[in-house]
């Protein structure tokens, strides 16, 4: 029997500004008292300024694919590398030059906060990997997919510590310029993480776990800035994508493949067409096509440029399987290891004390005068 679905985030709750914008031209306001305006005519006047800035051929970064919808809508995804500082001059350079509706960015109502701390906090908390942290993942994602979540954010305090660069950088540019556009909206458009740590577990055999697992702990090799800034090559990142897949294909379906899916949808969803505010119910209804900025990871627009044409059913995508017979005994042995090694501190640590406390002189005297007052038979 599967799980519950649980149902994608639409939007941010700190959305920049809620009402939609558009992306053709309307009449221009006439001058007046700014007091006397209608409601109308002060959306049209902060419209035209808003199309003054939208170039027409906009001189875009090369890490940008543009996509057309049916009704004409245009998608502009930004690849990224995730603690590139490069790629944060593109997602900047991006919105000012398409001046958009809505900002689309790889994010899921569980990794929201990063938009709202600070640098230096962000950089801190990225690098310190702490029990209550290991408590709250296994809360939300249960004991395997709680330890594999942890094992990631090890990887990524590895790569913070090593560049002192916070993660998701580009995505916090991005809600920052979002919020100077005027009627941007800003749309969390990745699927909750825990739907995807449960599926990719499910997905794993006890050993492939075990061997992913170990891996992970003993990552230690350098990653300089360099480093960094080739992942956003889409050579690289097929030849990366390709080594993964075949070490781990079920993996890379769960972690990769089905967010492409999730992400083409919630791209998809966004660029729909704006109806304009009318002055009156008489005056006949008048859609445009939208502008729409995503901000995802470099590998994953392959995938959102092939499922672009393609119909989608992310229902299946949002269903949690059953454990199966090796999730239940990896449960049971992660379990039985951690209740082992509780006792085993227990009894080592009861043990050393006990011999230190009998090493104190004071301790032996009591000892022997306990021995010489018991009756000897």
């Amino acid at each position: 029997m599967e799980g519950p679905e649980e149902q994608p985030p639409r939007e941010a709750d700190t959305e920049p500004v809620v009402t939609s914008g558009a992306s053709e031209a309307v009449p221009r306001v006439l001058p007046g008292d700014p007091q006397n305006l209608s409601d109308v005519d002060a959306f049209n006047l902060l419209l035209e300024m808003k199309l003054k800035r939208r170039r027409e051929r906009p001189d875009l970064p090369r890490t940008v694919t543009e996509l057309v919808a049916e009704d004409g809508s245009r998608v502009y995804v930004v690849g990224t590398a995730h603690f590139s500082d490069d790629s944060k001059r593109d997602v900047v350079k991006t919105i000012r030059e398409v001046q958009p509706d809505v900002v689309v960015v790889e994010l899921c109502q569980y990794r929201v906060s990063m938009l709202k701390m600070d640098e230096r906090t962000l950089l801190r908390e990225a690098k310190e990997i702490s029990l209550e942290k290991l408590q709250q993942a296994i809360r939300q994602n249960g004991v395997a997919s709680g330890l594999m979540q942890m094992l990631l954010l090890k990887v990524s305090a590895h790569i913070t510590e090593q560049l002192g660069v916070a993660p998701g950088g580009e995505f916090r540019e991005a809600f920052k310029e979002a919020s100077r556009v005027p009627f941007c909206k800003f749309h969390l458009g990745d699927r909750p993480i825990p739907v995807t740590f449960k599926r990719a577990i499910a997905a794993l055999s006890f050993w492939q776990k075990v061997k992913l697992a170990w891996g992970l702990c003993f990552l230690s090799d350098p990653i300089s800035k360099d480093d960094v800034e080739r992942c956003k090559q889409k050579d690289l990142l097929e030849q990366m994508m390709a080594e993964m897949v075949g070490e781990f294909p079920d993996l890379h379906r769960t972690i990769v493949s089905e967010r492409d899916v999730y992400l083409t949808y919630m791209l998809r969803q966004a660029a729909r067409r704006l109806e304009l505010p009318r002055a009156s119910d008489a005056e006949p209804r008048k859609c445009v096509p939208s502008v729409v900025v995503g901000v995802v990871g470099m590998g994953h627009v392959p995938g959102i440029e092939k499922n672009w044409t393609t119909d989608l059913n992310i229902q299946e995508i949002m269903t949690v399987p059953p454990p199966s017979a090796s999730g239940r005994v990896s449960r049971l042995a992660v379990k039985a290891a951690a209740l082992g090694l509780l006792g085993y501190g227990l009894y080592w640590t009861g043990r050393r004390a006990t011999s230190l406390l009998l090493a104190l002189p004071t301790a032996r005297h009591c000892l022997q005068r306990l021995c010489d007052a018991w009756p000897h038979k």
